[in-house]
């Protein structure tokens, strides 16, 4: 072993500063480097953990606000059909009767008009008689002046009677 010594050259008091010299170094870069690291990292994996939980939370909750939305507007349609429905019953109701009326009104208009003919009916027919009555008058008179005969006006004048 004196010969590997000798070989590589190696002092073993040298060898025991570095000894101290890397158990010096270790305990400063184990107290200033790695044991606050060792904390920040700690730190740095409770708030992972709290920010994944956080995010399970926020997608149960999105699941959850889906689902609601999902029933609303559901719901929503199911009254926005039943709401055009009765619109359009009340639309139909309303059809009817206005159709319902109009067709009274036409129904009036033709009974009123009915009425007006039937009185014009009557006066065309009163004024014919009138004239008729006046040419009968007339042509009469004609006849009695052209026949001065007294019993062709008495049979005239009852024949005129009985008309």
């Amino acid at each position: 072993m004196d010969s590997f010594i000798s070989t590589f050259h190696i002092d073993w008091k040298i060898l025991i500063a570095q000894a101290i010299n890397f158990g010096i170094v270790f305990l400063l870069i184990y107290f200033f480097a790695l044991k606050p690291l060792k904390k920040v990292m700690g730190e740095r994996t409770k708030s992972i953990e709290g920010g994944i939980s956080d995010a399970k939370n926020n997608a149960i909750i999105l699941e959850k606000t889906k689902q609601e939305y999902n029933d609303i507007v559901a719901k929503a349609r199911n009254e926005a059909h039943t709401i055009f429905q009765e619109g359009k019953k009340e639309a139909e109701n309303k059809k009817a009767e206005m159709l319902e009326i109009a067709q009274k009104e036409v129904e009036t208009i033709i009974s009123n008009g009915k009425k007006i003919l039937e009185t014009e009916k009557v006066k065309m027919v009163e004024e014919a008689k009138k004239e008729i009555v006046s040419l009968v008058v007339l042509a009469t008179e004609k006849l009695l002046e052209s026949h001065k005969d007294e019993s062709f006006e008495k049979k005239a004048v009852d024949q005129i009677k009985k008309i």
